[in-house]
């Protein structure tokens, strides 16, 4: 039977749907603004709300697609948004399942241990220092080694893997197998919702990391990232000269950061959808027993 709705229902309803909208374009009208801004001739675009693109233009995008360095830094971005998460899902998995285990010596110690690295830091200079003297700088292996293993991920998916019979793991065992075949077999399958948040997790953090770039590979402008060459531009003077491409096409500097912005916000807005199944399940189920 179907309730019938009262006056204050109806009223609470349309101050929710009033609230809810504003919030929605509060929070993607910047995003928009950024896209037609970067799409809209310069002399159009002065003092205005620019709810649509005006005098639609795209020659930011087009010197963005002509500068060497650019495309450089988004195929480095790309590279170790890719590399970097899929490998620290697997070392953080495995490291997660070896947690889980019940008998494993001294793994009250190394639960604290990993813990303790969530609170205490070594702090930059001691970072910096480790990093030099095992040959990573200027090295693109310095944006995937130093994340391999992330102690709020590791929690993560060991607190999903112990919520995991452990009888399925000893079926392994009885048929000969061993650790890494009950991990790779059967908890990794398993683990996917888990494994997709944490995925997601480490795409976002090596999409949109510059600091490192800015520390140890400064010197190295073929390791550039994309985040970085935006940075760089927002650090420079807002009117800067125009960029050309051919020696014939210009545009504004403003118009270019504009285009970078979205040209960094775009791909990850491509991959979130396909993971947002996955990444809300993961989180939940793998903080039940957090």
């Amino acid at each position: 039977m179907v309730r019938k709705k009262h006056a204050g229902d109806i009223v609470f309803d349309v101050v929710a749907a009033l609230i809810l909208l504003l919030i929605f374009i509060v929070m993607v009208y910047p995003f928009l603004y950024v896209v037609n801004f970067s799409i809209s001739s310069l002399s159009e675009t002065g003092g205005s709300l620019l709810l649509l693109p005006k005098k639609i233009t795209f020659s930011a995008y087009e010197v963005l697609l002509k500068d060497d360095a650019v495309l450089s830094a988004f195929f480095i971005s790309a590279a170790r948004s890719i590399v970097g998460p899929l490998l620290m899902v697997a070392v953080t998995g495995m490291a997660a399942y070896a947690l889980a285990t019940p008998d494993l010596v001294f793994g009250r110690f190394f639960r604290t241990a990993f813990v303790l690295t969530m609170y205490v830091s070594a702090g930059v200079v001691p970072t910096y220092i480790f990093i030099k003297q095992y040959g990573l700088m200027n090295n693109f292996l310095v944006y995937i080694l130093p994340s391999l293993c992330s102690a709020f991920n590791l929690i993560l998916i060991k607190t999903y893997i112990e919520g995991i019979p452990r009888s399925l793991q000893e079926a392994v065992y009885v048929d000969g197998g061993s650790d890494l075949d009950a991990y790779w077999r059967v908890i990794f399958p398993i683990c996917r919702p888990v494994n997709a948040a944490v995925l997601l997790f480490g795409i976002l953090s090596q999409w949109n990391n510059f600091m490192d770039t800015q520390l140890y590979c400064a010197m190295e402008e073929k390791l550039y990232t994309l985040q970085y060459v935006l940075y760089n531009t927002l650090a420079a003077q807002t009117n800067i000269e125009a960029l050309k491409a051919g020696g014939a096409m210009a545009s504004s500097g403003q118009t270019i950061k504009m285009a970078i912005t979205v040209i960094t916000v775009v791909p990850v807005m491509c991959i979130y959808p396909f993971l947002q199944k996955h990444f809300v399940s993961g989180i939940m189920i793998g903080s039940v027993k957090a």
